[in-house]
């Protein structure tokens, strides 16, 4: 009784608090699909860990393309939360090429003192409410324990071998993984998707290979008849692959970037960045239909495609007015059928000549309606998108806008911008990691902390990795960054 009554004077004070602030400084909004309306009440904490963090084998950390929120070890205390989340980092800082970084999943340690929605954070501490520190680092190793690394596969194919399909294999001999998204069991197992198979791998809870599952053969990347998973990044004194681009498949950089677990474990959605080649993806102004990928999770080495579904991105016009798409960078799965999904433009934050991002979202998709794909002629191959123009067949998923990450009044109350000037409070280029964890309030039942972090490329002007010191081109230190949102998510099981 003494907690529910603690919980109910909070919630007051946090009504008073809201009702105290300007309209113009709300970032509140709704959208309802499928007749549940889904809020988000904006910002509540800002939090950084600074760009040339180093982990425990002496290397620059490398924030986050992916991330998980350990839900079993999230906890309240009085008006703050604590608990442990996963980030993964990608293939290591390659600003020309490719580096043979080994690939790891990083452990931090997570506090969080949400600040009111809409109310303005304690003056000088805008950006303290989330507290992160780096506790761990553990490496992904083959299914032999030997190392992998985030070198480009050139032209390199392991052969299928055992439960294993063909891997992607560099130059030096070791499998090479471009890691994107994760996926962590309450065993401490690990799910994790590939830009350059694109495929999702399977670990154990100290890193070891146990599995891979291939995509449909139409999101194979494949270049005169054959499989090359080659990403056109290759390493020092590598070669180019001939083509540099695949005849289809996925393009090069845009393989499985988000993927999510339901929450009744029996499902994981994996999504493919934009369109593959044969759907329009051989062109920046049609790559707008990628594709959603539904996966049966009974067997967690033999993961089963049991549906497939036409995904359109965002369509907007750049600083120039040319047509741009923007490419999704990580989901959140709610059900088999509704998912958040990230989405942004690219070559504008802090670090980059470009300042100012024209389009960073996240959407509520739908698939209800759209039509299932799966084990059809469109994953053999037929596209599902010529030239960018869906099959009049097809009726694709449907996106709602929930989130804008470039809201002005809601960055400014946390000392946050997005454009000029292009320092340290301007938001960085790639938002890729989401999380979600429980406000554990009775009183709203429905709300949530969704974590947003972004992959700062490794780009710091004190950094050291596989063996050598560097500084990143432009000067800039980007600052892994969490934006915790608070948001209502009917329906979701706990």
């Amino acid at each position: 009784m003494k907690n529910i009554r603690s919980y109910a004077r909070l919630f007051a004070a946090i009504l008073a608090a809201s009702a105290a602030i300007p309209a113009v400084a709300r970032a509140e909004n709704s959208a309802t699909v499928g007749g549940l309306t889904f809020v988000n009440k904006g910002l509540v904490g800002i939090g950084r860990i600074p760009a040339n963090q180093r982990d425990k084998f002496g290397e620059t950390f490398g924030s986050g393309s992916g991330m998980a929120i350990d839900s079993a070890a999230w906890s309240r205390a009085g008006a703050g939360y604590k608990g442990t989340l996963y980030l993964l980092p990608d293939r290591g800082y390659n600003a020309v090429g490719t580096v043979d970084y080994r690939p790891r999943l990083n452990t931090i340690s997570i506090g969080l003192t949400p600040t009111a929605p809409d109310a303005a954070p304690e003056a000088g501490k805008e950006q303290s409410g989330v507290d992160a520190k780096l506790i761990d680092s553990t490496l992904f190793v083959d299914d032999k324990g030997g190392d992998m690394t985030g070198l480009d596969p050139e032209s390199g194919v392991r052969a299928a071998a055992g439960d294993f399909p063909p891997l992607p294999q560099a130059v030096n001999g070791k499998i090479a993984l471009d890691n994107e998204a994760i996926i962590r069991m309450a065993d401490g197992t690990m799910f994790v998707s590939d830009e350059y198979g694109p495929y999702i791998y399977r670990f154990s809870a100290d890193g070891h290979l146990l599995s891979a599952t291939q995509p449909p053969k139409a999101l194979l990347p494949m270049r005169k008849g054959a499989l090359s998973f080659a990403s056109n990044n290759p390493g020092p004194g590598a070669s180019a692959p001939d083509p540099k681009d695949p005849e289809t498949g996925r393009q090069n950089n845009q393989g499985l970037e988000g993927m999510a677990m339901t929450p009744d474990g029996k499902f994981i959605i994996a999504v493919l960045q934009s369109a593959a080649r044969q759907d329009g993806g051989d062109s920046s102004s049609t790559r707008q239909n990628t594709r959603a990928l539904i996966y049966d999770a009974a067997d967690p080495d033999h993961l089963k495609l049991v549906h497939e579904y036409v995904l359109p991105l965002q369509v907007f016009k750049d600083a120039k007015s040319k047509t741009t798409i923007a490419a999704q960078s990580e989901i959140v799965a709610l059900s088999d059928k509704t998912f958040l999904m990230l989405a942004r433009d690219s070559g504008n934050g802090q670090g980059l000549k470009g300042d100012t991002s024209l389009y960073r979202k996240i959407n509520i998709v739908d698939l209800s309606d759209a039509t299932d794909i799966a084990g059809s002629d469109f994953d053999a191959g037929k596209p599902i998108a010529p030239k960018g123009v869906v099959d009049p067949s097809l009726t694709p998923a449907t996106l709602t806008p929930l989130i804008d990450l470039n809201d002005k009044a809601d960055l400014a109350r946390f000392g946050l911008h997005n454009g000029a000037p292009n320092d340290r409070n301007n938001l960085s280029e790639k938002w890729e990691a989401m999380g979600l964890a429980s406000v554990l309030n009775p009183n709203l039942p429905d709300d949530y902390f969704l974590f947003v972090a972004n992959d700062n490329d490794f780009l710091t002007q004190d950094g050291f990795q596989v063996g050598a010191a560097y500084k990143a081109d432009g000067g800039a230190d980007v600052d892994t960054m969490f934006q915790v949102f608070q948001i209502t998510l009917p329906g979701l099981k706990k």
